[in-house]
């Protein structure tokens, strides 16, 4: 059970002031305790501003009667649980913390909350989720109530999501109050139970489509076990009892469409300044100096500028593949030449893009900062195993030697093949694929596809030679016989516990090595894996398959895991628990220092593997037990380089990146040519427009995903920028079939219309230098 450090606002018959209360508060947490239970007398600000403690995680229990302003400035390490009601402006600026209220709440919660979650589990006064913000960088803040709202709720409502459950609400007519939602410009809110009127001009009441009613239907029994009532769970479940409002648009509200330029100027401008108007006369007399200036004396002026830098996709994917260029070749109608484009950095986009890869790239996109679906590049990975792969180079007569068939092995392999070079490979697995092919589970890639793209790759390698353990006398022999070799033999050795019945326990690279090759195993009821990462989840789901009922996964810190390997252990009911500093094993159970034991039929220890490596000469310089490579991944002996695991722990992706650098290295190294590598920039995304883009493509259309690519800083040729530049000054040409644009400084006037309206950020606006 959870320890507290009480702090109490009452001292020697007098109330402690705020101030020092605070300060009391600031103390505790830079001694390092982070559980503080505060028995409060009406002080304000209880919570709040907790910054020192770093991204340590607070939990601040407030009892007694806290005053105003509970949580406020409340930052998004801190969890604020106050067992009883709370005073005026709970939550006011919050930036991130969760707040829990185990009662009800007066005026003005959530007041201009830009972050964070609060949790009510009674009523709330007047203007609640007033001012709220909302930053696209973050997730929205959230406020959950579980009776109603006061009068205003939502005024001048700038983001977020309200929920309103209408539990015994104050007014039976009302659950939003008087006057709800006035002035409110963004935002959405779900309530429950009848509400006679909202702001007609501010909002509109629409239908709680499929996702909208999943999303609240994931976070009702989160909200429930916050504020301790799950006996409510079926009677808020009910779809049909729920209702949805969200703001209206300008056009909306306005009810007219703008008036065209033509009509403004002919109606408008002639009528009462022009030909007929109030200066009519000047202007038809006399040629009056421009107020609107062009060239040099332009303030601001446009600058195009195509392809300058990486957009996020392919900055962030390890392997270099240009996810945009698929994606505009698809657009473009070619599919097939979109497929085949990823094998020039890639020898396996089915299985890695289509199924293993966390898809750094969806992460990293840009439409995600308007709250949008990410493109699915997952969809266009796994179409990949259609790719046709290139033509190889004419043969060079040099020959590279690579040692491991794993990810980085078949990268290195696949792209100096490419280059005509004559690759050996050899490793002791009986297959390709390394720990693909040996590890991962079935259930994580179709086989069919992985042999596929091994089968693809064995056709170009010249040679691969299995079952062969490399020891000194193969590696020197291999370095005789080759002109450079690559050490790619990932990490094998595990890592094991020096405890007390640590022989009892597996690895997880031999428990995942008899799952994969089909193995019969008892892992009994119960499953205990003292590790909870990725590796950890593989075996957890691994274990389910084998009949495990109850599957715990232990970290001795929060667990590392996280994608799809989080998700499938999850989706078979693993438990996750941390800190938990593990004891011994005993014949039936896992002991943990703090006491607590757990049952366990089998355990699998999964803490990581390291590389091994006595087999290297040493002429290679080795660094905490990994080989030391430069950006080029070549090591200290010029002939030999090292990538992959046996450099340092990575993600698949990694590994093929680090095979394609090491291949252009030793490619320009055979050719006598100097390599270094690229230098990477990401665009500036600031300037991407998303809401031209479809918010939540068809997943299974690839065309689909293609249009709603916003190809950041890469011209999509749209003509927007030609189309809405009210001097036409800019100009279009073609160089090999791609467009070129550019500003005509004697039309520019530096308005900058270009740059606000182009979807892709390509335009930017700089300071004229030509004016000093």
């Amino acid at each position: 059970m959870q320890s507290f450090y009480k702090i109490s606002g009452f001292k020697e018959g007098s109330r402690v002031s705020s101030r020092d209360l605070e300060e009391g508060i600031q103390e505790a947490i830079r001694e390092g305790r982070l559980n503080l239970e505060i028995d409060a007398h009406g002080q304000h600000g209880i919570g709040g501003r907790l910054w020192k403690a770093g991204n340590r995680k607070v939990h601040v229990r407030v009892t007694g009667f806290p005053g105003q302003r509970l949580g406020a400035m409340g930052f998004p390490n801190t969890t604020i649980e106050c067992m009883g009601p709370a005073s005026d402006d709970t939550g006011w600026l919050n930036v991130g913390a969760e707040i829990i209220i185990h009662g009800d709440a007066t005026n003005g919660t959530a007041n201009a909350m830009a972050q964070g979650k609060i949790y009510v589990g009674g009523r709330i006064g007047a203007r609640g989720m007033t001012m709220t913000k909302f930053n696209p960088r973050f997730d929205p803040p959230e406020l959950w109530v579980l009776g109603s709202a006061g009068d205003s709720f939502a005024e001048f409502m700038a983001g977020g999501i309200a929920v309103v459950c209408g539990v015994n609400p104050h007014d039976r007519r009302k659950v939003l109050g008087y006057r709800p939602c006035v002035g409110m410009v963004s935002g959405k809110i779900f309530f429950r139970g009848p509400q006679e009127a909202v702001s007609q001009h501010d909002v509109k009441q629409v239908d709680l489509d499929d996702e909208n009613w999943h999303w609240l239907e994931e976070r009702i029994p989160i909200f429930l076990k916050k504020i301790r009532r799950e006996d409510l769970l079926n009677t808020l479940l009910n779809r049909s009892e729920w209702q949805y409002i969200t703001d209206k648009t300008a056009f909306e509200k306005k009810k007219k469409a703008r008036r065209a330029m033509a009509d403004f100027r002919h109606k408008v401008w002639e009528s009462e300044l022009g030909s007929g108007g109030m200066i009519g006369d000047i202007v038809d007399q006399a040629d009056p100096i421009p107020l609107i200036v062009t060239g040099d004396l332009r303030r601001f002026a446009p600058v195009w500028e195509h392809a300058k830098a990486m957009p996020p996709c392919q900055f962030h994917c390890p392997s270099g593949i240009p996810v945009h260029r698929r994606w505009s070749l698809v657009r473009n109608g070619q599919l097939q030449e979109a497929l085949d484009l990823s094998l020039q950095y890639s020898p396996l986009p089915a299985t890695v893009c289509g199924y293993l890869c966390p898809n750094l790239c969806m992460q990293n996109c840009t439409r995600k900062q308007s709250l949008m679906d990410p493109v699915d590049v997952s969809a266009l990975g796994q179409a990949s195993i259609k790719a046709i792969p290139p033509e190889p180079a004419p043969p060079t007569n040099h020959s590279v030697a690579v040692i491991g068939s794993g990810p980085a092995g078949l990268s290195v392999a696949w792209q100096l093949a490419l280059k005509g070079h004559r690759v050996t490979v050899v490793d002791r697995e009986p297959n390709l694929g390394g720990k693909l092919k040996a590890v991962i589970p079935v259930e994580r890639i179709p086989e069919e596809v992985l042999d596929a793209e091994l089968a693809r790759l064995g056709e170009l390698i010249a040679e691969f030679q299995s079952g062969v353990e490399v020891n000194a006398e193969v590696f020197d022999n291999l370095k005789r016989t080759h002109e450079y070799i690559v050490i790619a033999v990932g990490a094998n050795a595990p890592k094991t516990l020096p405890i007390q019945g640590g022989e009892r326990a597996v690895t997880s690279l031999e428990f995942l090595r008899k799952a994969r090759s089909g193995g019969v195993m008892n892992v009994g009821n119960d499953v205990v894996i003292i590790g909870a990462g990725n590796v950890g989840c593989d075996v957890a789901t691994q274990a389910a398959r084998y009949g495990a009922k109850n599957v715990v996964l232990v970290d001795v810190q929060e667990p590392a895991s996280f994608g799809k390997e989080r998700m499938a252990a999850q989706s078979i009911g693993a438990k996750f628990l941390w800190p938990k500093f593990v004891e011994r094993i005993t014949p039936d159970a896992v002991q943990f220092k703090d006491g607590d034991r757990l049952l366990a039929d089998t355990v699998v220890v999964s803490i990581g593997d390291v590389p091994v490596l006595d087999f290297i000469p040493e002429t290679v310089v080795t660094e905490r037990g990994h080989i030391k490579v430069d950006e080029t991944a070549q090591t200290s002996d010029p002939q030999v380089f090292a990538i992959g695991d046996v450099v340092k722990p990575g993600l698949i992706t990694d590994a093929i990146g680090m095979g394609r650098i090491a291949a252009e290295k030793i490619d320009a190294l055979l050719k006598g040519e100097a390599y270094s590598v690229p230098t990477k920039t990401k665009a500036d995304t600031s300037l991407v427009q998303p809401s031209y883009f479809e918010p939540r493509p068809t997943a299974c259309d690839l065309v689909s995903q293609a249009n709603s690519c916003a190809s950041c800083g890469t011209c999509r040729d749209c003509g927007i920028c030609q189309t809405i530049c009210p001097t036409s000054a800019i100009d279009r040409r073609e160089e090999d079939g791609d467009p070129i644009l550019s500003c005509n400084p004697d039309r520019c006037i530096g308005c900058g219309f270009c740059v606000a309206a182009c979807p892709c950020g390509i335009w930017r606006l700089e300071e004229n230098t030509a004016i000093g």
